[in-house]
């Protein structure tokens, strides 16, 4: 019997008593990657905001989309669920960017619909499988009483994106750094729910910032992801996690997916920090 306790069977003791089924995608960048069902095709929820994000400065790249274009909140555009634009009512203006960022940063599902309808879903699944996420569809808008599914995609293809931003590759050098600042705005909780505090709270502490954040998180019924980039002082890496089969479809921060998540982010970090960078010593 092999006693060898590999990151992945720790992970698998980790989720022994988890009650649903979790994805894990852990890139290094350095070469060692961690992959427990990365190709198995999950609901995307609100990540597929990141990949809609990446076809936005990949058209203003073309000059097919600009950035500082005004565009107007339309009735038909309106959804239930995350943002703030509900609060402006219909007829509000925002630049295409700030519309992308609130699309990112507090998830805004109406921006997500403004956006969707600047591009055209079927430019956007083009520049999807494009920039090389050839397991990742956009199917629908975000309207929940006409549709099942929004988007699905795989834990690799998640991934990929996120590490193209952390190589300045994604669309270009320039491009990569302003979607990297946006997606350091967005608040997540699986990802750095079990992470020392301190770590996170520089402004606090007055101690430099150690570590940070570049996610886009998303839940629905049938899933709860979380995907990003996390710096530390040795460099980043990049995680994402992905649950579904779980049998409690409510919305709570401590829904066990969370929490088996937080567990699998925690070990990762620890692994990364034991290893100066790296998932395994070399």
């Amino acid at each position: 019997m092999d006693q060898n306790m590999t990151l992945e069977k720790r992970i698998a003791a980790e989720l022994y008593s988890y009650q649903g089924r979790m994805s894990v995608f852990v890139d290094d960048l350095r070469g060692s990657t961690v992959e427990i069902g990365a190709d198995e095709e999950f609901e995307t929820a609100s990540t597929i905001k990141a990949f809609i994000l990446a076809v936005l400065y990949l058209q203003a790249s073309r000059g097919r989309a600009d950035l500082e274009e005004e565009i107007t909140y339309e009735a038909s555009q309106f959804v239930d669920g995350s943002g703030m634009l509900r609060a402006l009512g219909v007829g509000a203006k925002l630049k295409v960017k700030d519309t992308a960022t609130m699309m990112i940063i507090c998830s805004d599902n109406i921006a997500t619909n403004m956006i969707i309808d600047y591009l055209g879903l079927d430019t956007i699944n083009a520049c999807i499988r494009e920039l090389g996420f050839g397991r990742t569809v956009l199917h629908n808008p975000l309207h929940f009483d006409r549709y099942d599914k929004l988007g699905t995609t795989t834990p690799r293809d998640y991934a990929a994106l996120f590490a193209q931003v952390a190589k300045g590759a994604l669309v270009s050098k320039e491009a990569s750094a302003a979607m990297l600042g946006i997606f350091r705005q967005h608040y997540n909780t699986m990802l750095t729910h079990d992470f020392p505090q301190f770590y996170l709270d520089c402004e606090e502490t007055g101690e430099p910032e150690l570590i940070w954040v570049a996610s886009k998180s998303g839940s629905m019924n049938a899933c709860r992801n979380d995907g990003g980039i996390i710096h530390t002082p040795y460099g980043e890496y990049v995680i994402v996690l992905m649950n579904k089969e779980f049998h409690d479809i409510i919305e709570y921060n401590d829904h066990p997916a969370m929490v088996y998540g937080a567990r699998v982010s925690r070990m990762i970090l620890d692994q990364i920090l034991a290893c100066e960078g790296k998932l395994y010593l070399k």
